[in-house]
């Protein structure tokens, strides 16, 4: 399977960078700044759906492999703390891996390693 070795669309609009990736974990870093934040100065939530559901899906997409593609069908994401400046890590390992569907678990850390947001990503495994 060829995916990208840079962020392309929405990551690399939001700065996210992959720190790690492979079949059974994905880190994923960025530095926040005035794109990420909603009005009131906190990291807008959107932002969090996006990272957790790319990082998800990178991992999942490499353990299907060959086989086919994944597609996301659910993403649940929770707001733990609000954060408007600093480095965010990204966390994503399976919960999961079956022979239809994948689910991802994905931790949001800020600097202080507290974590700031965790969701969840329910995808389908399409066959070739």
């Amino acid at each position: 399977m060829q995916l990208p070795t840079e962020p392309v669309g929405l990551d690399a609009a939001l700065g996210i960078a992959y720190d790690e990736v492979g079949p059974d974990r994905v880190v994923a870093s960025w530095t926040v700044d005035e794109r990420h934040l909603q009005p009131f100065g906190l990291v807008h939530g959107g932002v969090y759906c996006s990272v957790v559901e790319s990082t998800a899906s990178f991992g999942a997409a490499l353990w299907f492999g060959d086989r086919g593609k994944v597609v996301g069908v659910a993403n649940h994401t929770n707001f733990l703390r609000g954060a408007g400046a600093g480095r965010m890590t990204a966390t994503a390992t399976p919960i999961h891996r079956g022979r239809s569907q994948q689910l991802w678990l994905v931790e949001i850390a800020d600097n202080d390693g507290r974590a700031v947001a965790r969701g969840e990503v329910r995808l389908q495994n399409l066959s070739a």
